[in-house]
């Protein structure tokens, strides 16, 4: 019997709920070894929900898991037509979006878009850690989609489905260029991230800013730093963060501070804490969103919680769905992202006094979109007439 194993029953006894079992059979049928994954937040890296087929790694005794190789982060080129994306969802007050990256190195364990890579025939596990995509036509792409006749400017978000500051954006340098385009052509611009490395552009964001026509958020979901490494490994530390807070207020660019996403059991006892720290920092606005655990993101979430807080596993998954209809996740909309019930009411009533009490808006500052000037680069498309 593993440690694991053990320790799970030991901390469940007596429980026979079949979520328990379930994380309890991926453990030990998936689980990827630690010596090969140091660093990443998912322990298993099971086939995409389209694949026909499943292959588990299974030591025969022939080689041992020892001589495989460590789990690296490669980068593979992907060439789309378009590189703005269109949503209808009520939930967001946005209708576009641009994602430089497919997949994210900072590997967060909850992260609700891990789902997304399935559509490429990997794992939302491991592999969305570290088979990522990088989209090195997405500037052009956008200079030629803003050039259209008739093409309306509002808001671009990014960051919303993959962080445009992940480590390999040091290498690759797309988000700078999609804000050099978006800087020239005077559109406005919405950016989420986890990571410091946001003050490299604080040029061109500044600039924007004093335009109307940018603001960023940063989401530190936890302050402390040990639980912040082992949920999302690869992301800036919440001191650093708190620094890109400050950098990017001082610059005199609208910053939020975001409590993304709140936990029951985990870090929800931070939500005043982060909230305070973000408005020590310069933070001008804030938001939270509750757990999402959308599809494969159930599981892995999970096995996480079962490799780290098996104390904790029953308290926070029956307080997750007591605020998801008994479910692990409920997709409606106007409940996915704030939940419902009593323990959803006390995390927004908390939230709504805190915000009050420091004065920090709730709604997002509108951005202008009177000053969109189409581009006319060598790289857009010309008028017949």
């Amino acid at each position: 019997m593993s440690e694991l194993t053990s320790m799970a029953q030991a901390a469940f006894q007596p429980a026979n709920t079949a979520d328990i079992a379930d994380a309890l059979v991926n453990a030990s049928g998936l689980r990827v070894d630690l010596s090969r994954r140091r660093g990443r937040a998912a322990g298993l890296n099971p086939a995409g929900r389209f694949e026909p087929t499943e292959r588990v790694a299974v030591d025969d005794g022939w080689q041992s898991f020892e001589d495989m190789p460590v789990l690296r982060t490669e980068v593979q080129v992907e060439r789309p037509k378009t590189v703005i994306t269109r949503n209808e969802s009520p939930d967001i007050p946005f209708d576009r979006s641009i994602n430089p990256y497919r997949g994210c190195e900072h590997g967060c364990i909850y992260c609700f878009a891990r789902p997304t890579h399935s559509y490429m025939g990997l794992s939302a596990g491991l592999d969305f850690e570290t088979k990522l995509f990088a989209k090195p036509d997405a500037a052009k792409l956008l200079e030629r989609e803003l050039s259209k006749p008739g093409y309306k400017p509002r808001t671009i978000a990014i960051g919303t489905n993959t962080d445009p500051y992940q480590p390999v954006e040091r290498e690759w340098r797309i988000m700078r260029q999609i804000l050099e385009v978006l800087d020239r052509a005077n559109h406005p611009v919405a950016i989420v991230t986890k990571s410091a490395l946001v003050m490299r552009d604080i040029d061109i964001l500044s600039s924007m800013a004093a335009r109307g026509l940018a603001k960023v958020g940063i989401s530190v979901t936890t302050l402390d730093r040990k639980l912040a490494r082992t949920m999302e490994p690869r992301a800036s530390t919440p001191t650093r963060r708190l620094e890109a807070v400050k950098a990017l207020s001082e610059a005199g660019i609208p910053t939020a501070i975001m409590v993304a996403p709140v936990i029951p059991a985990l870090n929800d006892h931070e939500i005043e804490r982060i909230l305070d720290s973000g408005k020590a920092a310069g933070a001008s606005e804030a938001s939270y969103v509750l757990l999402r655990l959308p599809l494969e993101v159930s599981p892995l979430f999970r096995d996480w919680l079962l490799q780290n807080y098996p104390d904790r596993y029953r308290h926070v998954m029956s307080l997750v769905r007591s605020m998801r209809d008994g479910k692990d996740y409920d997709a409606e909309f106007g409940k996915r992202m704030k939940g419902a019930g009593p323990y959803a009411w006390q995390i927004s009533r908390r939230f709504e006094m805190a915000t009050k009490r420091l004065g920090l808006i709730r709604r997002g500052i509108q951005m202008r979109d009177d000053l969109f000037v189409p581009p006319t680069g060598s790289g857009v498309q010309l008028s017949l007439l």
